[in-house]
Order: C-alpha cells, then structure tokens, then sequence
C-alpha cells in the first residue's frame, strides 16, 4: 500500500490550501471521502451496463480494478476513478438487434467486447507515443472545433435510443427527467453534482410504488457470487468488420484523459502533474483492454470525481484506493446487479434524454470556452456536416465493412477541418489553431467526467 504524508492536523483543510495527491486526510475522513467518490461514480457507471447489456457485477469489478491500476501507473500522484465510458455506447449497441436495444445474448456482448479491448490496445499503444513525444501532435489533431464535435455527436446520435426507452412508459420517463432536472437546479455542490443518479433513484422509487418493477430476477439472484465474465470474440469475423465503429471512441477517451490532467494540475496548482498524460492514457489504455478481456466496459477518468474533489479541496489518491476497493466489493453482490437491471425502460428514457444531451452540451462547452470561431466557414462545415451525420444516423457499406454515423461523423469533423485549414493556408489566409483540448469527463463534462 502506497505511504501518504498527513495534511495538517488530519482532519481540516486550511482555509485556500488543498490536500495533495501524495498527502491524506485522517483515515475516518477518508474513508468517508471514498465513500462520495463511490456515490458519485456509480450513477454513470451502472448506467452503462444497463443500457448496452454488459454485466453490472462485471463491470463495477473491472471499473475497480482499472482504478487502482490508473493510481500505480501513474505513480499514486493523479488522482482519478476509472468509470465506464459513455463513448462505447453506440458502438455496442450497433452489434445488438437493434432500435437501441441492449445486447441480449454472449456471442453479441463477446463481439463487442472484441471493439473494447482493441480501443483499449490502441490507446496504450497512443500513451506511449505521448510520454515519448508529448501532447502537441494531439492538440494539433483534435483542436477544439473537432473535439467538441466529435464528443458531441456521440450524444445526438444516441438520441434515438433515449425515445425508444421514454414512449415505453411516458409517465415514469417524464417523472426520472423531472427528478433530474430539479436535483440539478436547485441543489449545489455534491448533490446537484450527481442529480442524474438521484434522479434515476426518484424514477426507480416511483416505479416501485406504482408495481412497475419486475423484481423476479433480484428474489433469485444470490447476495454473494462471483462477477459473470466473458472473453472477446477474436475469431469471429462479423466482430473484425464492426471494428472500425470503436475507433473514434479512442479520440474522445485521448481528450478526456488530457483534460483531466490539466484540470487536476490547474485545481492542485502543481503544473508538473502534465508530465503524467502519458502515463494517464496508458493507464487508461490498459484498463480498459483487460476489462474488453473478461466481460467489462471501456473505461474513462471520471469528472463527477472531479466535482467531488473540487467540493473538498482534497485531491488525495488514498480516497481513490478506498473507492476502488469498494467498487471490486460491490462487483461480488449479484443481488446488486439484478436490482439495476430491474430499472424498468422508462426510467432509461427519462435519465438517458437529459444525459446524452448532456453529452452534447459539454461538445459546445468546449467550443465556448475555448472561444472557437464560427464565423469562419471551416469551423461552421466541421460541426454542420458532423451533426448532420450523427442525428441521422449516416451509414456507409464497402464490401463487408460498414461504418456507422459516428465513424463517418468523426471522420468528416476531421477531413473537413483539416482540409479547409489547408486550403486556407494555401491561399495565405491563416488558419485556426483551435486552442488547447479541455476537460472532459463520462458525460463527457466540466471536467465532469461523465463517466
């Protein structure tokens, strides 16, 4: 176990200081800490697993486990929860049965997870070039113009599957976005931090009382039990040709991972924190390659710990080696699991209508804090194209392979930028830069980091 120096007296945080990644508060109060982290974490990361059909016992493990990876990787100094990420969503769901349904048997959730471990190889592979050669090529890459909008058509192409859960029951979806909104709005702090966690704990409350909820499953299912595990499909050739669909989930988890750096090293005022990138994406990489090998959902640092973190001012890895080791608890209660999965669909509209536009509005966050112009026809044609693309659900067969929306989105955001500011050097009128990538988190947030 890693040594961590004592802040002050143990129990208090100086009025303007901030606990430090190697430093702890007293045991109790970290634990406690932990415990928020927990809260804060689990709202996205369950809801993953919920919607694609992926295990929940499963991928609370291997979300644990990624954690506490993520903290020896980088040296125990960057504190962070590895959640599962909202960016792998479409891309399961594209090799289910379809309309947005859930993968419903082994042979669908091994082909997908075939896409996570190869995401999770690459984005390895993409640390290791970083901590070799730094973080510019990827800021050159990926300005704001194109990474806001790569983030933000994951969640308008989503849009669909919300509908698809909100008219099954159109009560209980308006009753879950209700609870969702009014958390966020009249609460602040920690609590309007994870209003869409309490406003599904409202929706599923509601479906209780009204006997809406199926609870044959969670009577039989054990208190304690093993996590249910499977392994990537490698010689199925139908997982090969969706492959591409799971490339552009690697750009999102590269700007995230960078923003979630900078956002800790800007928050703890330790600038040295950005020698970590590399690590941080390799660390992320690896997670989510051994969660695509026995049966869990790519994995992303998190920004609703972030909020947490900035809500205490205590940035201490130890509250995360209590977080994680809760997380590998919880994965070993398959009682756990079939609670989640009894959610009835309609509280799935209603949560994932305020969440994958939530998705959307931290691609325009971006592009307002990082002041992009959209004056200029380049930037206007990047995001135009892209959206289009995405809403519609563009698809595009060349022999056996088949591209998704978000494939072609991602791949039309960049051609296009890149193109144009080409053309525009070409004609000597000076192109973008873009700025530096932002925070980003699982919701793709503030850092939020929507999971």
């Amino acid at each position: 176990m890693p040594i961590w120096t004592t802040h002050g007296d143990g129990r208090t945080v100086e009025p303007g200081a901030v606990v430090k990644p190697h430093e702890r508060l007293g045991w109790p109060a970290t634990i406690a800490i932990g415990a928020q982290h927990v809260v804060a974490m689990f709202g996205a990361t369950f809801l993953v697993p919920l919607l694609t059909g992926f295990p929940v016992s499963t991928t609370l493990l291997f979300s644990g486990v990624g954690t506490i990876l993520f903290l020896l990787l980088t040296g125990n100094r960057l504190p962070s929860y590895l959640g599962s990420s909202f960016a792998f969503i479409a891309p399961i769901l594209a090799l289910g049965p379809g309309g947005g349904k859930a993968l419903e048997t082994g042979e669908q959730i091994s082909q997908a997870l075939l896409g996570v471990f190869v995401a999770g190889v690459l984005l390895a592979g993409i640390g290791l070039l970083v901590q070799a050669t730094g973080t510019g090529w990827i800021e050159k890459l990926m300005p704001p113009v194109v990474s806001g909008a790569i983030v933000a058509l994951i969640g308008l192409n989503l849009a669909p599957v919300a509908w698809t859960n909100f008219q099954q029951d159109a009560l209980l979806g308006g009753i879950t976005l209700a609870a969702c909104i009014l958390f966020a709005v009249f609460f602040r702090g920690f609590l309007g931090r994870i209003s869409i966690f309490l406003g599904v704990v409202v929706g599923y409350v509601v479906a209780a009382l009204m006997g809406r909820v199926k609870w044959d499953g969670v009577a039989d299912a054990a208190w304690v039990g093993l996590p249910q595990f499977h392994l990537p499909a490698f010689g199925d050739a139908h997982a090969w040709v969706m492959l591409p669909m799971f490339l552009p989930v690697i750009l999102v988890l590269i700007a995230e991972n960078v923003g979630h750096v900078r956002g800790v090293a800007t928050m703890t005022g330790d600038p040295s924190i950005n020698k970590r990138t590399g690590r941080a994406l390799i660390a992320d990489g690896l997670a989510t390659t051994i969660a695509g090998l026995g049966g869990g959902s790519g994995t992303t640092t998190y920004g609703e710990n972030i909020g947490v973190m900035a809500a205490t001012r205590v940035y201490s890895t130890a509250a995360y080696w209590v977080a994680g080791t809760v997380a590998i608890l919880l994965a070993f209660s398959p009682k756990i699991g079939a609670v989640i999965f009894a959610m009835p669909a309609g509280v799935l509209g209603g949560v994932t209508t305020a969440l994958y536009g939530l998705i959307g509005v931290i691609g325009i966050k971006i592009w307002v804090d990082n002041q992009v112009d959209f004056s200029r026809p380049v930037n206007q044609y990047t995001v135009a194209v892209a959206f289009v693309i995405a809403i519609a659900g563009f698809t595009m067969n060349l022999g056996t392979l088949s591209f998704g929306a978000i494939v072609l989105g991602t791949v039309a955001a960049l051609v296009i930028y890149h193109l144009g500011n080409a053309i525009a050097r070409a004609r000597k009128t000076g192109a973008d830069d873009g700025g530096p990538i932002v925070p980003i988190g699982p919701l793709g947030g503030d850092p939020e980091n929507v999971g």
